[in-house]
């Protein structure tokens, strides 16, 4: 008798613990859920690709090729929520900025603006392509007349090299 009620106080207190487990794994859960949902999906990380992209002209233009590197390096890095928020975006994301921007990551690693003029350029088409392909057709990338970030002096003679790992 004495051993029957061991085992069921054991069950019983098994039981109790599991739920308040199950309980604390469901609180977690809720709070991974608001933390993704508080993340940025794509459209404002996007909007920061953009500046950046537009900014990055310029910089070349004046043979600032660290800004403009640097430019093109935290373009591709405004994207890292999606790859929690939006997996399969990124994925797109992902293999445009490593194979289809290389082009233009080599010219400013060139530090050859006719190239990179021409990569930039093939680059706004190719962008609008991308756009149209996941159904953003009105969403239309133009070349600006003036950097998106007016804050920055695009005229220092740098090189890519010169920007930190």
């Amino acid at each position: 008798m004495k051993k029957a009620v061991i085992l069921i106080l054991a069950i019983t207190i098994c039981v109790a613990a599991w739920k308040g487990f199950a309980s604390a794994a469901d609180d977690v859960q809720k709070q991974i859920d608001e933390i993704k949902g508080a993340l940025p999906k794509f459209a404002i990380p996007m909007r920061e690709v953009g500046d950046r992209f537009q900014n990055m002209y310029f910089a070349a233009q004046n043979g600032n090729w660290g800004l403009a590197y640097y430019m093109s390096k935290y373009m591709n890095g405004a994207l890292n929520a999606a790859k929690v928020t939006k997996p399969a975006e990124y994925q797109v994301w992902e293999a445009f900025y490593t194979d289809t921007f290389a082009s233009v990551n080599k010219a400013i690693f060139d530090k050859d603006f006719k190239a990179f003029k021409k990569e930039y350029m093939a680059m706004i088409k190719s962008c609008n392509a991308c756009h149209e392909g996941m159904g953003y057709g009105f969403i239309k990338v133009i070349k600006m007349k003036a950097p998106a970030d007016n804050g920055i002096n695009y005229t220092v003679k740098s090189k890519a090299e010169d920007v930190p790992k």
